[in-house]
């Protein structure tokens, strides 16, 4: 079976190829960057060059997972061409593309906004520009029928583990270093996923029969929520880190405010704005039945994926030869 990837480059495109790879499979990947899993460079808003590069490819599925994913409060949709023009032309080639015959389109949980609980899978409430192009995403995919495939819809939710971005690198640099600190003195139970989990249920998903997962929307996430504090600790022991503190929601409320103030000023980054403590304390949990029906147990455990991504992050520290 031969697998195209699209967005090869990215954290979770690596981590699917080297799985794929390890499942036997061929896999080749499309980015606009260079990778490790990436054959070809190619942005997907070059319809042309997409085209011609697909057909070049002629494999039996693709993962659609290049997207533009950081969140800017002062873009609006039209700064996310990526999510929206660069699907079309995904879409495009695929149906252009006899070879093809199984999709996956990867969207968001922002598609609705971390505390609103959608009644169904159209029923979106996004409060932020990625958000808003996301739903572009998927209303695309619907009304294009995944480019005449079998296709499914899949919602990853916050994922972490070994390759994880510059933030959570800094998340894990604060906890190691003693700067970082919980929130309240409550646990916060949130659908997370760890990188090891998810690309197995990308695998599932491509392997799985067409009744299962046609015109599906699918929520990522390993299926026992995850406790933030919990977490925090987790890496803080594995770390070997002092003990992290916890800091009383109005002081946390009050640092916030500042951050709001700072970015409006135009500091790029601040440890903490209003929107980040909001989505800190907004607990959010994802009915996975059905994800877990089609793609089985979990290969990965909670404290695996620490011991991972912390070998991960020491490495990363490591004076290179």
């Amino acid at each position: 079976m031969k697998v195209l990837v699209t967005g090869s480059s990215g954290f979770i495109g690596q981590a699917l190829a080297q799985r794929l790879k390890a499942e036997n499979w061929k896999v080749l990947g499309i980015d606009r960057r260079p990778g490790p899993s990436t054959n070809f460079l190619c942005d997907i808003l070059d319809a042309k060059q997409l085209l011609e590069t697909i057909q070049a490819c002629a494999p039996d599925a693709l993962v659609h997972l290049a997207a533009r994913i950081d969140i800017d409060e002062k873009a609006d949709v039209s700064g996310y061409p990526a999510n929206v023009e660069g699907v079309r032309n995904v879409i495009d080639a695929v149906r252009s593309t006899p070879s093809i015959k199984r999709t996956v389109w990867t969207s968001s949980q922002l598609v609705c906004r971390v505390d609103y609980a959608p009644k169904s899978d159209t029923d979106y409430n996004p409060d932020s520009s990625y958000g808003r192009s996301k739903v572009l995403t998927e209303q695309t995919v619907r009304e294009q029928d995944g480019g005449a495939t079998q296709w499914c819809l899949a919602r990853p939710t916050t994922v972490w583990g070994p390759g994880m971005s510059a933030h959570y690198q800094r998340f894990l640099r604060m906890i190691q270093r003693g700067y970082y600190f919980h929130i309240g003195r409550e646990p916060l139970l949130k659908s997370f996923s760890y990188v090891g989990n998810i690309t197995h249920q990308y695998l599932q998903l491509l392997k799985a029969d067409p009744d299962r997962i046609h015109r599906k929307t699918l929520y990522l996430a390993d299926y026992e929520p995850l406790d933030l504090v919990a977490w925090g600790d987790a890496f803080q022991r594995a770390l070997r880190a002092r003990p992290i503190p916890r800091m009383p929601v109005p002081l946390a409320r009050a640092m916030a405010y500042s951050g709001d103030a700072a970015i409006a000023l135009g500091l790029r980054q601040f440890p903490l704005t209003s929107r980040r403590l909001k989505n800190i304390l907004t607990e959010y949990q994802f009915d996975l039945t059905a994800t877990e029906a089609i793609c089985g147990s979990l290969p990965s455990t909670f404290q695996q994926g620490i011991d991972e991504t912390v070998e991960w992050f020491n490495n990363l520290s490591q004076p290179k030869a």
